[in-house]
């Protein structure tokens, strides 16, 4: 069955009628004004007729075809076999089951046959392994790709509205779960067009499941012997109450250390557990959590991870201009420090340089002698005669922003940092200092270092594994009686402790401060009385702390070395989809421009794939290239740099983590399925209702007939045939001396 319509309104169907009747007008009296001569008869007509066909092509005429369907109507029946099918929570006679196995009995007792009377059913899994597409390696290797798991409702939607050529309806049982693809309101949109509803049925319960859950446990790459490594973790409640119980780390030899934790209800807990090691290698560690008597899900209570425990030597460079308290007994505990080679300068201004056992006659003048210490302590100090150079301080800031080595400010009495304010390493500085007092501010009653809301959950203060009890620690340590006149710090600054008793208008005078420069580390530390923590405890917590700051900035050094060349990359603990920032340093590489192409790189990735790749150089001169990739995959990658020109290689590898998406004892997503079926105009309900959904679908009438329309005012061949009558009409104006 077919008709013509026309689509036009009613004032543009005026102008038509009134454009033609004009065009009547036009034939009419032209060919009486030529007395009546055949040629100009045939051409008035001619453009009459094309005048027509354009009025027509106004009205917008359509040619409406009505087909009947012929097929038998089809009912797509859509199941989510996806690894959060697995919570157990749904109930059935007082027993509860999981998702999936529920859904598997409703299979085999083949619930859709009351809609085959009507309509052929197909059942059809979904969201089972996705192969996620990557690049290939050649044009003869085709496209490859790896298994990860995750829900694509919206892909699952998209094919059964592809693939069924007559579908009535679609019966979507999933708990709702999308981790992948766009958001399903997307092929929502395209059966409301196509008229097609969808009925969405929730397996499972809209709360969570009473449950303890370790969500992430994202420890360093690596380790040093001796130290102490701090392992962060989060856990999540869902239980109606607060949980006190205390989290275990166990590594190889059944070790395990406990940390008492509160966990608030239906709330969240960040917190960290330290670990010191004891063997050298790769180790394995878990971290758990006791199972509570209501928890449903304990499988989810515990998390596997290998950290590789190395054996360096750091190496320090201390510099101060005369031998006060701080540099004594720093010096001593760095050279006391079996992890750490230390070397020392002593300016001693009008006296000559300091001697003896480590110390250097001068400053290492050039990139290669600096670039081989990992953290440079500038005491008393600054730019000027018999001190430190222009040159160094530039020497300085390079090996701090493009080798990753940390620097560490401690002021003293002579006011020596504030030459640094016109210096290269003006722009390193962690706080802004008061210039009107160079000598800094003496207090007659001892004051103390107050830790900030940052200090207390860093590495750097930590003395006890324990918060609250490392904060009190910090609170009986001896204070101070002289601090650096500050002002506040910079922004992009980290404040870790601050002054007990000054404050101004921009609140507590701060003390510890960090800064990130470059790929480097600062730290500022105001006081110059870290050495009385020593009163009664000797070295426990002065040599600690210095020790932590060695290591903590020295950390992103070493990742991966080898002789002559290095690599560090960014983030440490990367997972799949991240950017992983490379920089490799080439100890031979000073002379390197822009452009320098002499460091390449090869990834093979945990499922085989290998990979070339370049690395950029870095201006300044450092011997420090670039690069980066985007990991597609879980795993361990393989990442193997090297030199040819300068005969350096290395090889390591990244461990990678593969996020999971699937995760049990989450609650249905009921709104999104709710959206889902109200933009189809079908219906959403919970597991419970399976029949009477089944039985709404089956009362759906028929699908009515398409319907085909042919717009013939859009049609380019309609446009060219009166392009080609105009082209007629011209010609024959011509030939005929009307032009």
């Amino acid at each position: 069955m077919s008709h013509w319509s026309f689509a036009a309104s009613t004032p543009v169907i005026i102008v038509a009628l009134m454009v033609w009747l004009a065009a009547i007008w036009l034939f009419v009296s032209h060919r009486r004004a030529s007395g009546g001569r055949k040629a100009v008869t045939r051409l008035e007509a001619l453009r009459f007729f094309i005048i027509t066909l354009l009025t027509v092509t106004l009205l917008r005429p359509e040619f409406v075809q009505h087909l009947k369907r012929t097929v038998r109507p089809e009912i797509a029946v859509l199941l989510d076999a996806s690894a959060s099918m697995k919570t157990r929570d749904v109930v059935v006679t007082n027993r509860a089951t999981s998702r999936a196995e529920w859904l598997a009995k409703e299979r085999t007792n083949q619930f859709w046959r009351p809609l085959e009377k009507s309509a052929k059913v197909l059942v059809e899994d979904f969201a089972a392994t996705v192969k996620t597409p990557l690049p290939a390696l050649s044009p003869s290797d085709g496209e490859r790709g790896v298994g990860s798991e995750g829900t694509d409702i919206n892909l699952a939607l998209e094919n059964a509205l592809k693939r069924q050529r007559n579908l009535k309806a679609v019966l979507l049982l999933t708990d709702g779960d999308w981790n992948l693809g766009q958001s399903p309101l997307v092929a929502a949109t395209r059966f409301r067009e196509q008229g097609v509803p969808i009925f969405s049925v929730a397996v499972g319960r809209e709360t969570p499941l009473p449950d303890l859950v370790l969500e992430n446990v994202s420890a360093p790459a690596y380790g040093l012997f001796g130290e102490q490594i701090i392992v962060p973790f989060k856990v999540r409640s869902n239980l109606p109450r607060d949980v006190k119980t205390a989290v275990s780390l166990i590594d190889t030899n059944g070790d395990e250390i406990k940390k008492e934790i509160s966990i608030p209800a239906l709330g969240e807990l960040q917190e960290s557990i330290l670990w010191s090691p004891h063997i050298v290698g790769e180790v394995s560690l878990k971290v758990q959590l006791p199972v509570e008597k209501d928890e449903a899900i304990p499988e989810n209570n515990a998390q596997d991870f290998r950290i590789n425990v190395r054996v360096e030597k750091l190496k320090v460079l201390l510099v101060d201009s005369l031998p006060r308290w701080e540099y004594r007994y720093l010096r001593n505990a760095l050279e006391r420090d079996p992890g750490v080679e230390m070397h020392c300068i002593l300016f001693h201004p009008g006296m000559g340089m300091g001697s003896g056992r480590n110390y250097l006659a001068s400053f290492p003048g050039s990139k290669e002698l600096l670039s081989r210490y990992d953290v440079i302590f500038l005491g008393d100090v600054g730019i000027g005669q018999s001190e430190l150079t222009p040159g160094d301080a530039e020497l300085i800031k390079g090996l701090v922003e493009q080798q990753s080595s940390g620097l560490v400010f401690l002021p003293g009495s002579r006011g020596r940092e504030l030459s640094f304010l016109e210096s290269p390493l003006a722009g390193l500085l962690p706080v802004v200092f008061d210039k009107t007092k160079p000598e800094g501010v003496a207090l007659q009653n001892e004051s103390s270092l107050l830790l900030s809301t940052a200090g207390k959950r860093h590495w750097l203060t930590r003395f006890d594994s324990d918060e609250d009890r490392n904060e009190e620690l910090w609170k009986q340590l001896p204070g101070f009686y002289w601090s650096a006149a500050i002002e506040k710090s910079r922004p992009g600054s980290e404040v870790l402790a601050v002054h007990s008793e000054l404050r101004n208008s921009f609140g507590r005078i701060p003390l510890l401060v960090t800064r990130a420069a470059g790929s480097g580390k600062v730290l500022f530390m105001g006081t110059d009385s870290a050495w009385r923590w020593r009163r009664g405890v000797e070295d426990k917590f002065h040599y600690r702390f210095w020790s932590q700051v060695v290591r903590w900035m020295a950390h992103q050094r070493h990742l991966s070395e080898s002789e002559g060349i290095r690599l560090s990359y960014s983030p440490e603990t990367p997972q799949v989809g991240d950017t992983i920032f490379l920089q490799a340093t080439v100890a031979d590489a000073y002379a390197a421009t822009a452009g320098d192409e002499r460091v390449a790189g090869k990834l093979i990735s945990p499922s085989g794939r290998a990979e070339q790749f370049g690395f950029s150089a870095v201006p300044g001169g450092w011997g420090v290239f670039k690069s980066s990739f985007a990991p597609t995959e879980g795993g361990k990658y393989k990442v193997q740099v090297a030199s040819e020109r300068d005969g350096r290689k290395l090889e390591t590898e990244i461990a990678v983590t593969q996020p999971v998406r699937e995760k049990l004892g989450q609650p249905v997503n009921m709104q999104i399925l709710r959206e889902i079926s109200g933009i189809t105009r079908g219906t959403s309900a919970s597991y419970e209702a399976l029949n009477e959904i089944v039985k709404q679908i089956s009362a759906l009438p028929e699908p009515q007939p398409t319907e085909k329309r042919i717009r013939i005012w859009s049609n380019p061949w309609w446009g060219g045939f009166m392009l080609f009558l105009l082209v007629v009409y011209w010609v024959g104006r011509k030939l005929s001396g009307l032009v």
